[in-house]
């Protein structure tokens, strides 16, 4: 079996009395998408928070391309190529969707953003800003604005920012959130397309798009894995269709 990508072992958060997190191993490997699902409440935020640095678990460790970063606080981690999507960085509504991939472009290689209109001119900043949104299915919206985009188009958009950091892992938090039917289902193709850059921890409650996309999926409640396995194992699992997915399955 390949080396993980990203390597949880006995993560553990409580908040007083309750354990956000209890005992939480996983692994997300090469080429991937390791769905994790459970109900409201289940501690999925914070087991994510504890990846990328917003949290510090009171025991555990954490390894990302074989190395400990327990220390590292979440620029550095985001600086080693782990993206959390949708929160990497915020679009601004009043720049073009072009315009926001180049700041993406400009962050991911050190560069100070001073004044935008020159940027504009650069082939440093414009053709690697291209080609995220092409890879992310935006080519021939670069001049729109980033506040009329569709809710869609702006999920894209964030697909596209991250893709500029060069990530080694993408953790995405609900992508589907808010999608119609038409949305969700571009947005999986694109999403399936996308394990090929980098491996995908996806955080999801529409199971549509989790049973089509998953190579793995965990299972999380009260802080607990209960089960880690293929959709099919998932499916069948006695103890996740009681806590977790009932009729769905």
């Amino acid at each position: 079996m390949a080396e993980p990508i990203l390597e949880l072992t006995d993560l553990r958060k409580s908040f007083g009395a309750l354990k956000a997190t209890d005992g939480v191993s996983l692994t997300l490997l090469p080429g991937e998408i390791h769905a994790l699902i459970g109900p409201n409440g289940a501690g999925k935020s914070t087991l994510i928070k504890q990846i990328v640095g917003e949290i510090r678990p009171d025991s555990g460790t954490v390894r990302f391309m074989g190395q400990g970063i327990d220390a590292l606080d979440v620029a550095a981690r985001a600086r080693l190529g782990l993206a959390r999507s949708f929160q990497v960085s915020q679009v601004i509504p009043d720049f073009t969707v072009l315009q926001n991939v180049m700041l993406a472009v400009m962050g991911a290689q050190g560069r100070v953003f001073r004044f935008l209109r020159p940027a504009l001119r650069d082939p440093g900043l414009t053709e690697p800003a291209a080609q995220h949104l092409e890879a992310a299915g935006l080519a021939g919206r670069e001049g729109v604005k980033a506040a009329a985009l569709s809710h869609g188009e702006r999920r894209k958009l964030e697909i596209a920012m991250a893709l500029a950091l060069q990530p080694r892992a993408f953790l995405l938090d609900e992508p589907m959130a808010g999608m119609g039917l038409e949305g969700a289902q571009q947005l999986t193709t694109l999403l399936s397309d996308l394990r090929a850059k980098a491996p995908i921890l996806l955080v999801e409650h529409d199971m549509d798009a989790v049973f089509a996309l998953a190579d793995r999926i965990s299972v999380l409640v009260y802080g607990r894995l209960i089960a880690t396995g293929t959709v099919a194992e998932i499916r069948a699992n006695p103890e996740v269709q009681r806590s977790y997915l009932g009729e769905e399955a």
